[in-house]
């Protein structure tokens, strides 16, 4: 790609580990599919434990949006704590909100044991609120998350100016569990600890076929290439399709985040706009999200259009986003634009799914890709060993969402008006 256009990550990011394709009729005890955070973790916790693993990815390991996204590690759900224990019950709730709550400590874990060297940084994470509503709701998270002794709290609007850099924001939720990381180089350090650990990649493998045989799963990869294995694990997240499982891509929507970054930004910004390395992602329906990097670029991320983004134009309002909310920058230079599809359930609930007897799926991030996949690739990993073993929350089976071939018009539709009540301070 040309420079302004190009993905940040991919020219900073540490180089890749070897991971050639796959050749002929391969055997393993488990088969993962999709190398990002989720089918790299997996690998990673079941290779550590013993077991005999291949990961395949159609493309490069982080190559999807594990690889193109802004590099926040953030803990728990779109829910709170007392939510979840009133979807899911007492029990599987306290389970899955202490699971969610911990996330972002496992891949610091996870960079501290293996030395991965991902320009980790452990910081704060910051939601503004946008409206009365959501301040509100920020207020009740604090209060919910904080009972149960997470260092988090509520700041009031001067204090969340003072952090995030930007006016008009009536207050918003801290969570001091948070971080940042380069989203590339994770992927790229996860491989490469987990070839380490004696797992098989194989990149520019892909699947086209999965067959049920007497002793678990073939995979065909392409004429010569074929894997059995006795348990599959589908890690592809929003770039699922159907060819594997029946309606998995249709169950989601897989959303284009995008993000620009612009040079490196002149000190006295710097100690303006998250000066303690902290993150932010505001509240609006149409969300924004903004962190500084290493170098002192600023990068703002948000929604794209549902098809694949191209011109300039897909980007502007990420630019207006920053003049709006950083007047005192001036004229700034814009030098990368990317992004990536991020899997969205209607609920915003993450999904497990076992469609048949040895074939796992994990589906669903909303938003937390980086610390909520790699916690689930442990969970899928531990499944995988202990196929008796309590899932985290209950397996459903794979639901296409209705009309799912409107997806790209609906999106659209829904993000124009969405915009329109953000304007209007509506939440």
């Amino acid at each position: 790609m040309q420079r302004g256009h190009a993905n940040l990550w991919e020219e900073t990011a540490v180089a890749a580990p070897a991971t050639p394709p796959a050749q002929g009729d391969l055997k393993a005890d488990v088969l993962v599919i999709g190398a990002g955070y989720l089918g790299l973790s997996a690998a990673l916790h079941l290779a550590e434990r013993g077991v005999d693993v291949v990961v395949v990815d159609r493309h490069t390991p982080g190559s999807g949006a594990s690889g193109r996204n802004g590099g926040q590690v953030i803990p728990g759900l779109k829910y709170d704590p007392d939510e979840l224990e009133t979807l899911f019950g007492r029990e599987t709730g306290e389970r899955l909100w202490r699971f969610a709550g911990q996330t972002a400590d496992l891949v610091f874990d996870l960079v501290a044991r293996h030395g991965l060297e991902a320009g980790a940084r452990r910081t704060a994470w910051m939601q503004p609120a946008n409206s009365e509503a959501t301040a509100r709701r920020g207020q009740r998270r604090a209060e919910q998350w904080a009972k149960r002794g997470a260092p988090v709290d509520f700041l009031d609007s001067a204090q969340i100016a003072a952090v995030t850099g930007a006016e008009g924001y009536l207050g918003g939720f801290a969570d001091r569990r948070a971080g940042s990381i380069h989203p590339l180089s994770y992927a790229r350090e996860l491989a490469r600890a987990a070839l380490r650990a004696t797992a098989r990649i194989h990149e520019r493998t892909e699947v086209k076929a999965l067959a049920r045989t007497p002793n678990g799963w073939r995979a065909q990869a392409s004429r010569d290439v074929r894997i059995s294995a006795e348990t599959v694990l589908v890690c592809t997240n929003a770039y699922s399709d159907e060819r594997l499982i029946d309606g998995l891509g249709r169950s989601v929507v897989a959303a284009n985040s995008l993000q620009i970054a612009t040079e490196p930004l002149a000190p006295q910004h710097r100690r303006r706009i998250l000066p303690g390395g902290e993150l932010a992602s505001d509240t609006r329906r149409v969300i924004r999200y903004w962190r500084l990097d290493g170098d002192g670029r600023l990068i703002m991320g948000g929604r794209g259009p549902y098809r694949e983004p191209g011109p300039e134009r897909d980007w502007a309002h990420l630019k207006r986003n920053i003049a709006e909310m950083f007047p005192y920058l001036g004229t700034v230079r814009f030098t990368h634009r990317w992004g990536g599809r991020v899997a969205i359930h209607p609920d915003y609930l993450p999904r497990l799914h076992a469609p048949a007897h040895g074939l796992l799926v994990a589906i669903g991030c909303q938003g937390r890709g980086i610390g909520w996949q790699t916690a689930m690739g442990r969970e899928l990993a531990g499944l995988a060993i202990e196929p008796r073993r309590e899932p985290l929350f209950p397996f459903t089976p794979v639901r296409p969402i209705p009309f799912h071939h409107l997806k790209a018009l609906g999106v659209s539709a829904t993000i124009a008006a969405y915009r329109v009540l953000d304007r209007l301070g509506v939440s």
